[in-house]
């Protein structure tokens, strides 16, 4: 997908360091395993992950980036020029940023830009949803408005869906866009309300958030077409169904748990994908709620 370049004064974006552990912020009354796409891609069990942090830990110190040569955090512009993923993932930031804010202006919603914080092989802290660990895989925390990638996940994720190109990577940061959506316009605090009160439908629920995430993301796509380049669309299938709930079980050597899913099967996950590529209606991925 042809990006361009981008001015790093569009974006917010931090590194919480490489290897070792990266710092957010301080830890909270304890440490929340945060899993979402990336998490059941390293081999943890789907039936133990969520796809938004449904609780806040307390927030604690304020965010410190990862130090330059002279201790002084790096600028946005060495974090986005420290290698070819975080050149891209800046640049998809960038694309993400002006796309849906084009898209709530024109729907009169306001709108507020997510930060984006890149590490590599290590831990880090946010201020309020925990740690994680490069396990994690990349994730959203509601409560910083941060979408937090390990860069190494990109490599993981080549390796499990056959393919290593760009388009598959972006797949991954447009849908934790997807869910910084949800978060500002109040359905994801909605849904956690309704999973509170009732408990038996939480992990439809959860589903669904994970199908719209995954909608929005082909739905950025679809509104920059013409930056999409050929074998994009295939490449971006590929990893949706590589991630799919039940490809990951059967390759676990598990028996397949509809009611066990937490993102959905491989099906579902690339026709939300298609669905939000062909979509000439903001709202048509507002479809997964229908009905619930």
């Amino acid at each position: 997908m042809r990006l361009g370049p981008f001015d790093t004064a569009d974006i917010d974006v931090r590194s919480s360091g490489g290897g070792g552990v990266g710092r957010a912020g301080g830890i909270g009354c304890g440490t929340l395993l945060i899993a979402l796409v990336g998490a059941v891609v390293f081999g943890i069990d789907p039936r133990q992950t969520i796809g938004m942090v449904e609780s806040v830990q307390q927030r604690s110190a304020p965010a410190q980036g990862e130090a330059g040569p002279g201790g002084e955090p790096l600028s946005e512009e060495q974090v986005c020029n420290s290698g070819p993923y975080a050149n891209e993932a800046c640049a998809a930031l960038a694309s993400l940023n002006r796309t849906w804010q084009a898209t709530f202006a024109q729907n009169q919603i306001a709108f507020t830009r997510p930060q984006l914080d890149l590490y590599r092989d290590g831990r880090v802290t946010t201020d309020g949803c925990g740690s994680a660990t490069s396990a994690a895989g990349p994730f959203y925390c509601p409560a910083d408005k941060v979408i937090y990638i390990d860069t190494a996940f990109y490599d993981e994720l080549a390796r499990m869906s056959g393919t290593g190109g760009d388009f598959a990577r972006l797949y991954v940061i447009a849908h934790e866009y997807g869910h910084h959506i949800q978060n500002i316009t109040g359905l994801a605090a909605q849904v956690r309300r309704e999973q509170q009160r009732n408990p038996a439908g939480a992990n439809r629920l959860q589903v669904a958030m994970e199908l719209q995430a995954d909608c929005y993301a082909g739905m950025w796509a679809g509104k920059n077409r013409d930056k999409v380049e050929p074998g994009d669309l295939e490449e971006g299938m590929q990893a949706a169904s590589a991630i799919g709930d039940d490809t990951l079980m059967r390759n676990a050597g598990e028996q397949v748990s509809p009611e066990s899913f937490t993102h959905g099967s491989s099906r579902q996950r690339m026709a939300a994908l298609k669905r939000g590529l062909e979509a000439t209606d903001d709202a048509a991925c507002n479809v997964f709620f229908e009905g619930t």
